[in-house]
């Protein structure tokens, strides 16, 4: 006989940890899907704006609700308002860079051989704004003469966004410098001749090209780089994502924060006074109205501690983070997951699924409720510094550089060795290009 310990997850206690680690959207999704499948649910929205939901039936004989239950699951006519309408609302409309495209199209060009022609360009044209079909492939492929691509292509060029339908980078900033009326000089001549060198920082190999100097390319530099390479990338695939924050962090008159839990959108549940009377149904209807009652209790309790564990999680985080709240990023301390968990008496995987697709609203702005727990990262005197704040000292030392002379990320390692905080020359190259700040050579003005 061979004895083995087996840990069973109850499918109840699978819904629990599922709905602690939903975001409010996805919290209020599923309550609506619950509120449709269990009848012994009422659900009514903490927004008076949003009180359209359906309400559970009420005014209706024990009779009547019995003969619903044993029935073929199909809702009787007096549970239904005859004057009632259901409308399913509209979506949101969003425009995409093709759209956009193509209803330019129907508006510039009236021959149908032209406008056949944009419409193919159109549909060539990536995310990015730039055409990836070759002339010669368009005019094969609309049975059209090369030139007439060539003017149609022209035409299109001229669209909105500044630079869409170009063949490469040099000629969607050409499109756009010439839009601005600034296609001229030493711009020209770095568009059209010295983009190479602009990406690798040649600057003075550009000047001697050029017979100037190497501060007048760094000014014509500086105007190219205000040009959009991807002027496609501000439309959308689809639908933007919306931010909606779960928690909300108010300071008080007394100067103390007080944590609220953002839930005026997620809709409140409770049983229905109908269903509790069990007694005056049948055998068969009293076991399926307790069955659904115990569900929608789970249900309900499991809520109620996701909010109240997010709600810990969130006052332990302000507690321990009141210099953040007060100074910035910069003074975010060291938090792991597991100090929290022991701080407010939950396993670190609880803290884990309650902060997971969450955030949170501060004075200083919305941020996710992971970003809290950053990685450790040794420093001097046994002290340990968070990776933020590493990337805030970089940071710092970078804005206060001579552009003159930038400091590399070897010099950037020894002020940072001096402030008590020891890294790599790798690591502080990993975080420079993570803030988005190029290399010495590339930062240098001249």
């Amino acid at each position: 006989m061979n004895l083995s310990q087996r840990l069973s997850m109850t499918v109840q206690l699978q819904q629990a940890i599922q709905i602690l680690q939903f975001s409010a959207q996805e919290l209020r999704a599923a309550i609506e899907k619950e509120y449709l499948e269990n009848p012994v649910l009422e659900m009514d929205y903490h927004d008076e704006a949003m009180q359209a939901a359906p309400d559970a039936p009420q005014d209706t004989s024990i009779a009547a609700l019995s003969d619903y239950l044993g029935g073929d699951g199909k809702q009787p006519g007096y549970f239904v308002d005859d004057k009632e309408k259901n409308f399913e609302a509209a979506a949101p409309q969003y425009t995409t860079l093709e759209d956009e495209l193509l209803e330019q199209v129907n508006f510039t060009f009236k021959d149908e051989a032209e406008r056949a022609i944009a419409t193919f360009i159109v549909g060539s044209i990536s995310s990015q704004g730039y055409l990836t079909v070759p002339v010669a492939e368009i005019a094969r492929a609309t049975q059209s003469d090369a030139a007439l691509v060539e003017k149609v292509l022209a035409r299109v060029q001229e669209f909105d966004p500044a630079g869409v339908a170009a063949r490469d980078l040099a000629e969607c900033l050409r499109l756009q410098a010439k839009r601005q009326g600034i296609y001229e000089g030493l711009v020209a001549a770095i568009i059209d001749r010295h983009l190479d060198e602009v990406a690798e920082a040649r600057i003075k190999e550009i000047a001697a090209a050029e017979h100037c100097r190497p501060a007048d390319v760094q000014v014509g530099i500086d105007i190219v780089r205000r040009l959009d390479p991807k002027p496609g990338s501000a439309y959308g695939e689809g639908s933007p994502v919306t931010i909606t924050p779960d928690v909300v962090v108010r300071r008080a008159e007394d100067g103390s924060y007080k944590v609220e839990i953002e839930d005026q959108y997620v809709p409140h549940l409770q049983i229905s006074a109908l269903y509790r009377q069990a007694d005056n149904f049948d055998a068969s209807t009293r076991k399926y109205i307790t069955k659904r009652l115990n569900a929608a209790a789970w249900l309900i309790n499991s809520i109620e501690q996701r909010r109240q564990t997010i709600c810990h999680v969130v006052e332990e985080i302000v507690r321990r983070q009141h210099d953040y709240l007060e100074k910035g990023r910069a003074y975010l301390h060291p938090m792991t997951m597991k100090e929290v968990a022991d701080a407010i008496g939950v396993h670190e995987s609880t803290v884990s699924r309650a902060v997971a697709n969450k955030y949170v609203e501060m004075p200083g702005g919305i941020a996710a409720l992971r970003s809290f727990f950053t990685a450790r990262l040794p420093g001097a005197g046994s002290e340990e510094f968070a990776a933020s704040q590493a990337k805030a000292a970089i940071e710092k030392l970078i804005k206060e550089e001579d552009p003159k002379k930038p400091l590399s990320d070897q010099k950037l390692c020894t002020l940072l060795k001096n402030q008590g905080l020891d890294l790599s020359r790798r690591t502080v190259m990993k975080y420079r290009e993570q803030l988005g700040y190029a290399s010495s050579v590339k930062r240098k003005r001249y």
